[in-house]
């Protein structure tokens, strides 16, 4: 069974009429046609409206969507299962929440990295729920380095709710393991693409977020905190969670709007979890747009234009 979220009720209602007037055509052999035609356009129009109008709140509730496409998904399907893991960060261990290796699209090579969120509550234990550790992000400045030595453009895909915040994480070094792949991403001479595909919180998803493009899915968020943590620090509670991700401007369009990324990928109707297949050649699609049109600059232009679109960001000219 499809999983409904609270502002879908509308949706998860007309698709149980639909499947009571299926089941009464099976049964009975009555010709129900037209009753069906009209409850798909209903369907459609119905869920088009609500998607048209989501909230800040509502867009962080689909980006979380538990039948959502993580990082994995899309990689062997955009690859299609051309694609090989790569493990370890060489100092402390392999961190299962971070993920990357090469993967080939048609005829050409990329390095792909990006947080994975686990499937059910094992692999979510297993994944640590797509928090990486520092050797996560070390791991990931590694295979940046591999793709830079080898002339290999790099795709990063963000879905995390943010590094890892445990004790022993802040004593292996997280802040100074997220600080060096920023420094380091500036400086890279392949092309880099940077997709938020689910959620992009704080330093966890700035730590593989410096590309020469930077784009989000259209359901998705990217915020120095997510709404929950600001309300709890803001107003003592959870309770003001849809005012804090109001405030907080976390939407691709409040992102797009104020410069802080490149663009907004569309996603099928109903958002990414009703159709992955739609979803995963539309990313295909798009990391090959882009890579074609990045890959005409010269190296040292392109980081110079990297370097200056980050550094922008947040300058108020007077």
């Amino acid at each position: 069974m499809p999983i409904y979220l609270d502002f879908e009720e509308p949706i998860k209602e007309l698709r149980e009429q639909l499947e009571k007037t299926l089941e009464i055509e099976e049964v009975s052999k009555v010709d129900v046609k037209q009753t069906v035609d009209e409850l798909q356009k209903k369907i459609a129009a119905t869920t088009k409206e609500i998607y048209s109008n989501l909230t800040p709140w509502q867009r962080v509730q689909v980006s979380r969507h538990p039948e959502r496409p993580y990082t994995l998904s899309y990689i062997k399907a955009i690859t299609e299962g051309n694609f090989i893991e790569l493990h370890g960060d060489r100092t402390v261990k392999d961190d299962k929440a971070m993920v990357g290796g090469l993967g080939q699209i048609g005829d050409e090579t990329f390095m792909f990295i990006g947080q994975q969120k686990g499937i059910n509550t094992k692999m979510r234990q297993y994944r640590n729920f797509g928090m990486a550790n520092p050797e996560g992000y070390r791991k990931a400045l590694r295979l940046m380095k591999m793709a830079e030595k080898f002339g290999k453009p790099i795709v990063t895909l963000i879905d995390t709710p943010g590094a890892f915040p445990g004790l022993e994480a802040e004593e292996r070094g997280q802040g100074e393991a997220i600080a060096r792949n920023l420094l380091e991403m500036c400086q890279l001479k392949v092309p880099v693409i940077c997709i938020v595909i689910g959620e992009g919180a704080s330093g966890g998803a700035l730590g593989i977020g410096i590309g020469d493009r930077v784009l989000m899915l259209e359901n998705t968020w990217y915020s120095v905190i997510s709404p929950e943590s600001c309300s709890s620090i803001l107003w003592r509670s959870w309770d003001h969670k849809k005012e804090a991700a109001e405030a907080l401007k976390l939407t691709g369009e409040d992102m797009l709007k104020n410069g802080l990324i490149d663009g907004i990928i569309p996603e099928p109707l109903g958002g990414a979890h009703t159709d992955h297949a739609a979803i995963f050649q539309t990313v295909r699609d798009t990391i090959l747009k882009e890579f074609k049109a990045l890959n005409k600059q010269k190296a040292d232009k392109r980081i110079a234009s990297r370097i200056k679109k980050f550094s922008s960001m947040g300058v108020v000219a007077s």
